[in-house]
């Protein structure tokens, strides 16, 4: 018998060897006391990941080898969609996402499909500076443009969706560089889902260590912008129809 779980809230945690915080993030979610369910989908993890995961209280997808946050997220879509979950939210398993702030960050979702729990939005003191700040300026720019409202963390992977933009993501949610934000976000957009952002503050990871320097700052630069404007030539996703020798566009 198949268990209702629509109800329920699907937190999605794409892990690649994080064994040093992802046991402590999934029992911070649990600890929250709202009506959530953890999947950890280990992204081909050399580390404990996977056992430190299930040992606190996880759901555990092990993929056969690392195919990328947007990979990882694909695998958990097609869970929380075969499993009847209505909404889910990624939250990072290095601890940046503070479960406190999912229920806010879910909110969103009452008058959107994706709602971003976003940094740069007057709360928190989450700082970042050089080419990675100039390339999220100009990615908020852009997409706020599309989404036709203003979004100030485009890049943010604390986000959640319902059930529309579940269908959308799985019919598009590449595994390309940026390709689980930046791209992922623009086809939405460009197919009819409404986009939200929650301001949230962000944390410190809590385990392994930041990718951040000078130099790969200024390949995020260049990645960035070629990301966008890649996304750009996407096709809208299709759906479907029930005359299934057509097709149209999705809507959310």
């Amino acid at each position: 018998m198949k268990t209702d779980t629509s109800a329920r809230v699907l937190v999605i945690m794409p892990a690649w060897n994080e064994a040093e915080s992802v046991g402590n993030t999934v029992r911070e979610v649990l600890s929250v006391g709202m009506p959530y369910d953890v999947l950890v989908v280990n992204d081909g993890s050399k580390d404990e990941t996977a056992v430190l995961a299930a040992a606190a209280g996880a759901t555990v997808l092990n993929l056969p080898f690392n195919l990328g946050v947007g990979g990882a997220m694909r695998a958990g879509f097609k869970y929380a969609q075969r499993r009847g979950y209505s909404r889910v939210i990624q939250v990072d398993a290095d601890g940046q996402h503070d479960p406190r702030n999912i229920e806010e960050v879910l909110s969103g979702l009452e008058y959107a499909d994706i709602s971003i729990g976003a940094r740069f939005a007057d709360r928190g003191d989450y700082e970042v500076k050089g080419p990675r700040k100039w390339a999220m300026q100009f990615l908020a720019r852009v997409i706020s443009g599309l989404a036709k409202t203003r979004l100030t963390d485009v890049t943010s992977g604390f986000r959640a969706a319902n059930e529309r933009a579940i269908n959308q993501y799985l019919d598009h949610y590449p595994a390309e560089y940026l390709g689980d934000t930046i791209d992922s976000l623009v086809v939405a957009v460009r197919s009819g889902c409404k986009v939200t952002q929650i301001p949230v503050a962000m944390r410190p990871r809590q385990g392994g260590t930041p990718s951040h320097d000078p130099v790969k700052a200024a390949i995020y630069l260049g990645r960035s912008v070629f990301a966008l404007l890649f996304a750009l030539t996407r096709k809208r996703s299709l759906l479907q129809t029930s005359d299934k020798t057509s097709q149209e566009p999705a809507t959310c």
